[in-house]
């Protein structure tokens, strides 16, 4: 893989499409505590960056300890990409669509502690670890900018979300997720066809 535009564009629309699940939960959280202070919204968005940034990350370190010494499962990369990509894209536009409007209100009710920070952050961010099999032919230091683009766009993300919770509520987290799940279909089928015919 190359340092080029592509790489960027690829980087930031991973970041854009793995957010929106961050991106949901923060407008609930900014709906729930709507005199958030300004340092709690950076910390409660920098929480979310960490674990989207970790989680690419452990994903190409398991790929490139257990796969490496499987020359013949590079081959298959690209399938488990469009396979882990289609799921997880398909999944969050099945939940968009299928969300139960009542658990989703007592769930923006929790409080916020770090604890259910932690919780959030890990769960809005698990996808991500799939994505350390899409990096898997970057090197080191391409998967960790990768990752850090990942981080910073999901910090931004967050912090909008974050704002918008606390004025307009969370009207949006179903559109969030829609736009999430077509971004990661999007990536997924270049991602095949780009391994399999290129």
């Amino acid at each position: 893989m190359e340092w080029n535009l592509i790489f960027f564009v690829n980087s930031v629309l991973l970041g854009v499409g793995l957010a929106m699940d961050a991106f949901s939960v923060s407008l609930a959280n900014g709906l729930n505590e709507a005199q958030m202070k300004k340092g709690r919204m950076c910390f409660i968005a920098g929480v979310y960056a960490f674990f989207q940034f970790a989680m690419p990350m452990i994903g190409w370190v398991c790929v490139h300890t257990i796969v490496e010494y499987f020359n013949k499962f590079e081959t298959f990369i690209p399938w488990i990409a469009l396979g882990l990509l289609l799921y997880i894209g398909s999944k969050m536009l099945w939940e968009a669509f299928h969300e139960d409007k009542e658990e989703e209100g007592e769930e923006s009710k929790t409080a916020l502690t770090f604890s259910v920070l932690l919780i959030q952050g890990i769960a809005t961010s698990i996808d991500a670890l799939s994505v350390g099999f899409t990096i898997a032919d970057y090197g080191l230091l391409m998967a960790f900018i990768a990752s850090l683009i990942i981080a910073v766009v999901t910090f931004a993300i967050c912090m909008t979300g974050l704002f918008i919770g606390k004025r307009a509520g969370s009207h949006l987290g179903k559109k969030a997720n829609i736009l999430g799940g077509i971004i990661l279909i999007g990536i997924g089928i270049e991602i095949f066809v780009k391994g399999i015919f290129f």
